[in-house]
């Protein structure tokens, strides 16, 4: 497979040969989803905690005599059944990382390449170098029209390129070491989903920073089909009472997806 090098400032500087067992597999998306989820509960802090009945601040005093008040039978104030009392088997404090094996991630990176050379999206750069002026890089990241990308150099990133790209919304550096797959979560199947579905439309959570192109694009790299339009929408968590205690629900963005003509994909077999 060849590709075009270009340079920061649009030029052309000649071309490279890439790896067909890096760059030229068919992507699968069962193998990109099990990495991203790796990827993703290893990220999880997993610091939840709330208090059992030991660590409320209550009297350990027993409230009431056990007989003859026509009540049921009590402790004291900091069992569950009271309020702010100890939670019965709530969170605790653990890891939600699982292991997964070095020959299956660097499989996952394989096929995210593959993915991005396949949608056209991977572009191969000279060299990365700047003065660590802003708006220098700014100008030349505008006349490429790149409005979101990823930009993966060596074993270390140049020094003025980083302090340069540092302040450009829209534009991450890494090294080639932190390299990763990144990809759409997960379609959803509830009934206005399969509504959707009767017009050729399948809705998907999508992560609250993912706009409308990235969106179509990780469906047409993901599935193979080709996208019409996108519509997004985001659903504010609600308030909700748990045992006497007051939590919110978190927001999740959905991504309205409709097909062109003759495209379907099947999402009762996930991602």
């Amino acid at each position: 497979m060849k590709l075009d090098v270009i340079k920061l400032d649009g030029g052309k500087a000649g071309s490279v040969e890439l790896d067909e067992a890096l760059f030229g597999l068919e992507p699968r998306a069962d193998i990109l989803h099990r990495v991203v989820r790796w990827q993703r509960n290893n990220a999880q802090q997993g610091t939840h905690k709330v208090k059992t009945r030991s660590e409320t601040s209550y009297s350990t005093k027993k409230i009431y005599r056990q007989k003859g008040t026509g009540g049921a039978r009590h402790g004291d104030r900091n069992a569950p059944i009271f309020r702010k009392g100890g939670i019965y088997k709530g969170p605790t404090p653990r890891s939600h990382g699982h292991e997964l094996t070095k020959k299956f991630r660097k499989l996952g990176l394989r096929h995210a390449l593959s993915s991005k050379a396949k949608s056209g999206n991977l572009v191969i750069l000279d060299e990365l170098n700047a003065d660590g002026k802003t708006s220098a890089l700014a100008k030349q990241i505008s006349s490429l029209g790149w409005k979101r990308a990823l930009v993966i150099d060596g074993a270390s990133v140049n020094e003025g390129f980083a302090q340069a790209a540092r302040n450009i919304e829209g534009l991450d550096i890494l090294p080639s070491m932190g390299a990763n797959v990144y990809e759409i979560r997960k379609p959803i199947i509830t009934e206005k989903a399969t509504m959707a579905s009767e017009q050729n439309a399948v809705v998907f959570e999508v992560s609250m920073e993912s706009n409308k192109p990235q969106i179509k694009e990780a469906v047409e790299a993901l599935f193979g089909v080709k996208v019409k339009a996108v519509n997004t929408s985001i659903t504010k968590g609600k308030v909700k009472r748990f045992r006497g205690q007051m939590g919110k629900r978190k927001d999740v963005k959905k991504a309205y997806v409709t097909l062109e003509e003759g495209n379907t994909i099947d999402v009762s077999t996930g991602l």
